[in-house]
């Protein structure tokens, strides 16, 4: 018998359970990845999310053992809040025996409730997760390439590349404030990356929703590092990379961007080049640094290939598209 319980409040021992099945999971399906810690698993649990929040499922068989975990994220801000986007895992010795099944049906539920009309689920090309979206219902909408960067091999040769007019600026976790206006603007950027036929919609960043964003990797003990390019009255284009609490080897790239307005003139080469010799300066023991793209994302590809970045892993993201009245 499986049981599937609503967590309202994430105890220590729940978040130590959600932890084993998460590591058991990615164990059996990506045995060469770093699994996450316990530390960085209780802040994502925890911690306060960016205009979302988060449902919470746990299933237990006879005796209290956790075999499978839930969780839900629902979209909060104007132009997502159609959104909900499922985290789902099931301990490999107990998969093929409904618990995923029982686990989704729950979230499915949970979601449709919520007047959600697409549910968004992420699964590793070929693995367990690919089959089990495409058997109940989920639609393929994008693809993304994961790609590894050595940090010690990158090619940083654009970062002395010299771009009259424009000037780098650089800042660790919350943008100043003297740049918080036009940060927003900059990150209104990414609503033109592709998204395949992902039910994706829009977002729209202001000073304070980029600070709030600042928080939320702070209190969940991560460091954000920024680099902007600065030019003609305003920010061109950033870079953003992210070290998780507790992260000993791997930085994770969070948005790369040019404004239209600027695009053409090598800004996103350029931020990024400048951005790995930082982490050589400030952060030596990162080695590597993991990004995804869209596989129609031609132009953000070859900047990533011309740094060094190598194929790593494939992963897709899948649409279940729910009734609406």
């Amino acid at each position: 018998m499986i049981h599937i319980a609503p967590v309202s409040w994430m105890s220590a021992e729940q978040s130590a359970a959600w932890h084993t099945v998460v590591v058991a999971s990615l164990a059996s399906d990506l045995p060469d990845e770093p699994g996450p810690t316990p530390k960085q698993v209780h802040a994502q649990l925890t911690a306060a999310g960016l205009d979302s929040r988060r449902l919470f499922w746990l299933a237990t068989e006879t005796g209290g053992a956790v075999v499978g975990v839930a969780g839900l994220r629902l979209f909060t801000s104007p132009g997502q809040d159609h959104l909900a986007e499922l985290e789902l895992h099931v301990r490999p010795d107990r998969r093929r025996s409904e618990v995923g099944s029982q686990l989704l049906a729950t979230a499915v539920f949970a979601a449709e409730v919520e007047q959600r009309r697409s549910l968004l689920a992420a699964a590793d090309d070929g693995g367990p997760g690919d089959a089990f979206c495409a058997a109940r219902g989920f639609r393929r909408v994008l693809t993304l390439d994961h790609l590894l960067l050595d940090i010690a091999r990158a090619d940083d040769a654009a970062a002395d590349i010299e771009h009259p007019g424009y000037e780098l600026a650089g800042w660790t976790g919350t943008v100043p404030g003297d740049l918080a206006d036009a940060f927003a603007a900059a990150k209104n950027a990414m609503n033109d990356m592709p998204t395949g036929d992902m039910d994706y919609g829009s977002q729209t960043w202001t000073a304070d929703r980029v600070r709030a964003m600042a928080k939320v990797l702070a209190d969940r003990g991560d460091t954000l590092l920024t680099i902007a390019a600065l030019g003609k009255g305003e920010m061109a284009g950033y870079t953003e990379i992210v070290i998780r609490a507790g992260e000993t080897r791997r930085a994770l790239q969070y948005d790369t961007a040019v404004v239209p307005a600027h695009r053409g003139h090598g800004l996103g080469l350029w931020v990024k080049a400048a951005m790995v010799r930082r982490l050589r300066a400030e952060h030596p023991g990162i080695v590597e640094i993991e990004t995804d793209n869209a596989q129609d994302n031609t132009h953000m590809l070859a900047v990533n290939r011309r740094l060094g970045f190598r194929s790593h892993r494939r992963t897709h993201e899948y649409q279940l598209d729910l009734p609406t009245t």
